[in-house]
């Protein structure tokens, strides 16, 4: 009976130990994709993509040449229509990188950021000096937004699933809510798990 303890507890330590996690630092532009989901790769990829698009169509070439200056864009609600969570946020936030280092566009803070500017700025009203307060009403309008939406399509037997991520973006003039430019991409991923069903 002792043995059998000494070696259930053996096995348990064995088990125990072999299980450890291990965790590797990963270059961040390495591309992973572990379960098949929208992931980080996907955010940067499509958002690199899109934008490159959209800053080589004719709606900012038009409008430099009618205004004789860069057009300042913000980034609306980006909604995540699809069949899993994503985090919309990581996406807007690459959208607005992209944009911002292409120097081609000038850029104004998101309606949330706006809010906690502003809020900033009535504290310093009350409580900066003459000297260091930031006006009130001397916001730049912003003359572009972008909005628009992730969305998945799934497709599954068995062991076997392919899901289609679209992202669909539209940039409107804020003035006149003319669209200026629409863009579209499809990330499509392959997944399998043997005989599994899922």
């Amino acid at each position: 009976m002792k043995k059998i303890i000494i070696l259930s507890l053996a096995m348990l330590l064995l088990i125990g130990c072999s299980s450890q996690r291990q965790v590797t630092r990963m270059d961040p532009e390495t591309q992973t994709d572990l379960s098949g989901k929208w992931n980080d790769t996907d955010s940067r990829l499509v958002a690199e993509e899109m934008v490159t698009d959209a800053l080589n169509r004719p709606w900012l070439i038009n409008f430099v040449e009618d205004n004789g200056e860069r057009p300042v864009v913000t980034v609306g609600r980006i909604r995540n229509k699809s069949s899993e969570h994503i985090d919309v946020e990581t996406f807007t936030t690459d959208f607005e990188r992209e944009l911002i280092n292409s120097g081609k566009v000038r850029f104004v803070a998101n309606k949330f950021q706006r809010d906690d500017v502003r809020e900033e700025r009535f504290e310093q009203d009350e409580w900066a000096s003459e000297e260091t307060k930031k006006k009130l009403r001397e916001e730049l309008g912003a003359d572009f937004i972008l909005l628009g939406a992730i969305k998945s399509i799934t497709d599954q037997i068995e062991g076997k699933m392919t899901v289609s991520y679209q992202t669909d973006l539209e940039l409107i003039n804020i003035e006149t809510n003319e669209k200026v430019w629409i863009g579209n991409k499809v990330i499509k991923k392959g997944i399998s798990q043997g005989s599994t069903k899922w």
